[in-house]
């Protein structure tokens, strides 16, 4: 299985995401924010702040040019801890971005 069966087979099971071509790659979106990235074999999650830091920390992930909130994956193979990640970056990028919490950082501070 390839990430990218994973994510999409992941995002079937979830409420209104929409799956977009975007260049050479796929966005997912939940209400019109993006959450999630695939360029090649390099998954990006949009994620809290905290979740965000402690998963650039673990094995295979780093920082995205997308920004601060984003993670990138990179896992050389794709095993069972890999899998475990990538579903649960997805999964809680999604509840970010379902519940507006995503787009609390995009909003101009008074």
């Amino acid at each position: 299985m390839t990430i990218a069966e994973v994510l999409d087979t992941e995002s079937g099971q979830l409420h209104g995401v929409e799956r977009r071509a975007v260049g050479g790659g796929v966005e997912w979106l939940a209400d019109g924010v993006a959450f999630a990235a695939l360029a090649g074999e390099i998954a990006e999650f949009r994620l809290s702040p905290v979740v965000a830091a402690a998963a650039r920390a673990t094995p295979d992930a780093g920082a995205s040019g997308r920004g601060d909130q984003w993670v990138a994956f990179n896992p050389p193979q794709l095993d069972r801890y890999a899998l475990d990640r990538a579903v649960a970056w997805f999964g809680s990028a999604y509840r970010a971005a379902a519940s507006g919490k995503s787009r609390e950082s995009e909003r101009p501070r008074s």
